[in-house]
């Protein structure tokens, strides 16, 4: 029989836990929050699985009062929601079929048949409600070791999904130690054309996480080796990215990426089919203005707070710094703290101004509050409204 394991005492509050075991007794927590429970590591979801389908999951819950959700039905899922908590619950599976991005699933009541489809060894273990370990794969001894393996056949495991390629690397570099997996590594680089058939948006969400993970450059450098990197990204540059790294600056994974692929961001917005916003910060730390110095005046400062969001503004003195420094500097620092400080400036005219000096809605309101605003800028921003009126009056 086995012991406790005692990772159920780690829990901080698993009333709502207890109370879906009261309903669902043969559930299991399983997948991050055993292995995160397992190396000390903060839970923040507590997934679920149990031998019920999933309709029967769903009428139970309701029975008993819960809030549930069919968040994916087709895969067995549903969440329940216990004093605002979600909790999912996904009914034990086998895979029939896969493409490479979907799977085919039937239902099974074998645990180890369903922990057989995961990814890593690491995510398939699974935590029975008095407090017992089913660890089918050996995923606790490759915690210990620092190992991230594939459950089974490596080449399997990334046929059936190729995103699990880029999520090798993510976990190796949050869990592992060392050089890759071998086996891993080789099937991952045998198989880089299957990556092509994952859309835009899982790719780019898997490298984002990458990028804000630790061990970066490492884990970087692993990626390349196997050739991973060059088939999901344009042209990409390691080394301007690890300049990024070495100022020490904001875990911001946007503008690691831009680093890692200045050269093309255009085509890297597209490819990974970004948000316009996303974009639009491409398209502004690619261009030539602003250009920042560090003794520039409170006037110059001001201008820029006007013309430029503040987070683009430090996002670009992130990446001039890199680009001269590549490591910490005190200066820069100050740099920014002073755009920060600034409070930002407001032109101080609007329509209701114009309104009131006789003029009407169009172009020639327009053109009255432009010529205003651009003599506010070229003042350091600093003209009060009557200031702005008497130029403005002066000029007519």
């Amino acid at each position: 029989m086995k012991r406790k394991s005692g990772l159920l005492e780690r829990l901080a509050d698993r009333r709502g836990l207890e109370r879906i075991w009261n309903i669902l007794p043969e559930a299991r927590l399983v997948g991050g929050s055993v292995r995160d429970l397992l190396v000390g590591m903060p839970v923040h979801d507590l997934d679920l699985a149990t031998p019920e389908p999933p309709e029967d999951v769903q009428r139970r819950l309701e029975q008993a009062g819960i809030r549930v959700f069919p968040t994916g039905l087709s895969h067995g899922t549903v969440t329940a929601v216990l004093d605002g908590t979600p909790y999912e619950i996904t009914t034990l599976r086998r895979d029939e079929q896969t493409d490479g991005r979907h799977a085919v699933v039937v239902w099974t009541r074998d645990w180890a048949e369903d922990a057989a489809r995961r990814d890593f060894t690491i995510n398939a273990m699974s935590l029975d409600r008095e407090d017992r370990l089913h660890d089918y794969f050996g995923g606790q001894q490759d915690l210990c070791d620092h190992r991230v393996r594939f459950v089974g056949n490596a080449a399997l495991r990334v046929e059936e999904d190729a995103l699990r390629a880029l999520r090798f690397f993510r976990f190796h570099a949050r869990y592992g130690e060392g050089v890759p997996d071998l086996e891993a590594c080789t099937a991952i680089s045998q198989r880089l054309e299957l990556i092509a058939g994952l859309s835009a948006e899982r790719i780019a969400s898997e490298i984002q996480r990458i990028l804000v993970g630790p061990r970066l450059a490492e884990t970087i450098t692993d990626m390349i080796r196997v050739g991973l990197l060059d088939v999901i990204l344009p042209r990409p540059d390691p080394v301007f990215l690890g300049r990024l790294l070495g100022c020490d600056g904001p875990v911001d994974p946007l503008l690691r990426l831009f680093a890692l692929c200045h050269e093309s961001s255009d085509e890297l917005g597209q490819r990974l089919k970004l948000s316009k916003g996303d974009q639009t910060k491409l398209r502004m730390w690619a261009a030539a203005a602003p250009v920042l110095r560090l003794d520039q005046a409170e006037d110059d400062l001001r201008r820029l707070r006007v013309l430029y969001s503040l987070d683009g503004l430090l996002a670009r003195s992130w990446l001039e710094q890199a680009e001269r420094l590549g490591a910490p500097d005190p200066q820069w620092n100050g740099f920014r703290s002073r755009l920060a400080s600034l409070p930002q400036p407001e032109f101080p005219l609007s329509g209701k101004d114009a309104i009131a000096q006789g003029l009407r809605p169009g172009p020639q309101m327009g053109e009255w509050l432009r010529a205003g605003r651009d003599w506010w800028i070229a003042n350091g921003c600093l003209p009060d409204r009557e200031a702005c009126l008497a130029y403005l009056g002066a000029r007519t």
